[in-house]
């Protein structure tokens, strides 16, 4: 016999799940789980991981929409997959994805391609933006965390970089790198 199980999420103590809960309800879900958490990771969530535990083949897991399932490409990249080991689908009630379907499949994976180029798209901005202020003097990067100085002194000193690092309590690797500069 197969289940469908109902996934609520709301994002903030502010929030509750009552209208996801109704339309997974109205969707046919025998069984809902719901929590209030935040966050982009799965840690922390027990209700889903009881869900995703409970899970068997043919069994399906509906949600409202998959930003209630997962907050990154990668968490529900990771969720998807343990749902198809499985044997189990992915149904969500206000978008076209149902993974029993190819177009379902076909849809959530263009989701996923479309998150990835929006985070290069953003990487690529964030680039040129450095690439520009550093060529206008206003971009140095990080300020050196190890006080350089220090590290010559000790070096002129007769100090050997292992010596440097215990006493500074910096790591070895960044007595080298200071020395370097």
């Amino acid at each position: 016999m197969t289940t469908t199980i109902g996934y609520a999420r709301a994002s903030s103590d502010d929030q509750d799940c009552t209208i996801q809960e109704e339309a997974l309800k109205d969707a046919g879900c025998s069984i809902i789980r719901s929590e209030t958490k935040s966050g982009t990771t799965r840690q922390g969530r027990d209700q889903l991981d009881t869900v995703l535990e409970f899970l068997r083949e043919g069994d399906t897991l509906v949600v409202t929409r998959i930003d209630r399932l997962a907050r990154s490409v990668k968490d529900l990249e990771d969720i998807v997959e343990t749902i198809r080991a499985k044997g189990a689908h992915l149904q969500a009630t206000e978008q076209p994805i149902d993974t029993s379907t190819p177009a379902g499949v076909a849809f959530l994976q263009m989701l996923g391609v479309f998150a990835q180029f929006e985070t290069a798209l953003r990487r690529e901005r964030q680039m040129e933006g450095i690439a520009k202020a550093k060529a206008k003097g206003v971009y140095k990067g990080r300020k050196p965390s190890v006080p350089v100085e220090d590290v010559r002194r000790l070096k002129k000193e007769g100090l050997n970089p292992t010596q440097i690092s215990r006493q500074l309590k910096i790591g070895r690797a960044s007595v080298y790198r200071a020395l370097a500069t």
